[in-house]
């Protein structure tokens, strides 16, 4: 098995085991959109805490596991433009779903929540229509 694939496996069953922890332990789901947004828009003032806490986590722990394994290749584009607007639309979509990836995908499926596996199955379809269409046929990316 190409080892892509492990560590694809291995991250996703990690971040299954945080989810799993999180709900275990706080009673909420570990909805990363939810939780960045809570301290943007003030109204995780009660847990901030626990918040920056995860979100240092996020951002700390891939930048610690790609120094330990020398470095990480992407096939990010290096147009910092076509990152820039992906981004925000990314996190325009997940606050007009209620949820991202996190939330939806890993915590919603896994409760066999109807609303997480309809925003699902529509954000892996936009995404690859979006791969589609910028890299098929435009070739922006």
């Amino acid at each position: 098995m190409p080892m892509d694939w492990i560590m694809g496996l291995a991250g996703g069953a990690l971040i299954g085991i945080a989810a799993a922890i999180y709900l275990l332990v706080n009673g909420r789901i570990m909805g990363a959109s939810g939780i960045i947004g809570g301290l943007v828009d003030g109204s995780g003032r009660h847990d901030r805490g626990e918040r920056t806490a995860l979100v240092a986590g996020l951002l700390a722990v891939p930048g610690i596991a790609a120094l330990v394994m020398g470095g990480a290749q992407t096939q990010l584009t290096g147009n910092w433009a076509v990152i820039i607007i992906a981004g925000l639309l990314v996190g325009i979509g997940t606050r007009l779903a209620n949820g991202c990836t996190s939330g939806h995908g890993v915590c919603g499926i896994s409760r066999l929540s109807l609303r997480g596996i309809v925003a699902t199955a529509f954000y892996i379809g936009a995404g690859g229509l979006t791969v589609v269409i910028f890299k098929h046929l435009l070739g922006v990316i």
